[in-house]
């Protein structure tokens, strides 16, 4: 029996497109929400979840990083998948018939340039590929869909534009979440990723990031949140290239540890091929 892996979305959105990526031999499984994502993972009523974390064009993905730390799920591995965003319509339409295009709240800002030159009004959908979904059951010449060309073979539709996103290099990455770490895997370039609380004293994060930049340890992500709607309590969402066995990852996290009321180990796992190619490594 094929193994199963969760994804926020329909079948033909860009987390299918993540899944059928880094795992094609598992077998995607649509999800409504990143909550019920976590919860089928958490269950085990499928092996791993894909959750989308952030875009090189829009952003991070609201909510997720707060719901990383309480998921209860580990980090086995990343994924950076290319986004194409495509103009999709029913069979016969073409561009200049289109006068809405649905596709979620991330996607449209995407490719705000192309929608205002032809006057496409952007539409928000829950979903892209329930974005084509829709498309395809009005049978509506003015009604598209931006999503992806796999949305397309899947409903029935045409693409009318290919690749239309503003910035062609927009990527997003997904992050594929287990129940249990696995940290034995040592490969050339390691990703470790935790969050953390300072102590509630004078430039503690400050202190606290000393210890990176003295071992020579480089952070690529660090970001904050709000915990339980506080504006005094925020949690710290970092990634670090490295393994925490490294004896410089090591020392910084020791260091670390002295200015925080606690760290949250998420995961630990190879860096995907594409950041490397962006980082040129």
């Amino acid at each position: 029996m094929a193994k199963r892996i969760a994804f926020q979305g329909e079948l033909g959105a860009y987390s299918h497109q993540a899944c059928s990526q880094a795992r094609p031999d598992f077998t995607p499984v649509p999800a409504q929400t990143f909550e019920d994502v976590v919860e089928m993972t958490r269950s085990g009523e499928v092996e791993l979840g894909m959750l989308a974390v952030e875009n090189s064009t829009y952003g991070r993905v609201a909510d997720v990083h707060s719901l990383l730390p309480k998921a209860g799920l580990k980090i086995v591995d990343e994924a950076f998948v290319r986004v194409h965003v495509n103009l999709l319509g029913v069979k016969g339409a073409k561009v200049a018939d289109i006068r809405e295009a649905h596709g979620h709240v991330v996607i449209i800002p995407q490719c705000a340039t192309y929608l205002k030159a032809h006057r496409i009004k952007g539409v928000v959908s829950s979903d892209n590929a329930r974005a084509a979904r829709e498309a395809a059951e009005a049978n509506d010449p003015a009604h598209g869909a931006l999503a992806s060309e796999l949305a397309a073979e899947i409903y029935g539709l045409d693409v009318l534009d290919r690749h239309i996103e503003d910035h062609k290099n927009n990527t997003t990455r997904f992050l594929v979440m287990a129940r249990e770490a696995d940290h034995s895997r040592r490969a050339e370039h390691m990703i470790t990723t935790f969050t953390f609380r300072v102590r509630n004293i004078p430039a503690a994060l400050y202190k606290a990031m000393g210890g990176f930049a003295t071992n020579g340890v480089n952070m690529t992500k660090l970001e904050s949140y709000m915990v339980g709607g506080s504006f005094t309590a925020t949690e710290f969402y970092a990634d670090i290239e490295g393994h925490p066995e490294d004896p410089a990852v090591a020392r910084a996290l020791e260091e670390l540890r002295f200015f925080t009321t606690h760290i949250n180990m998420l995961g630990v796992y190879p860096a995907d091929r594409p950041r490397l190619r962006v980082d040129g490594v």
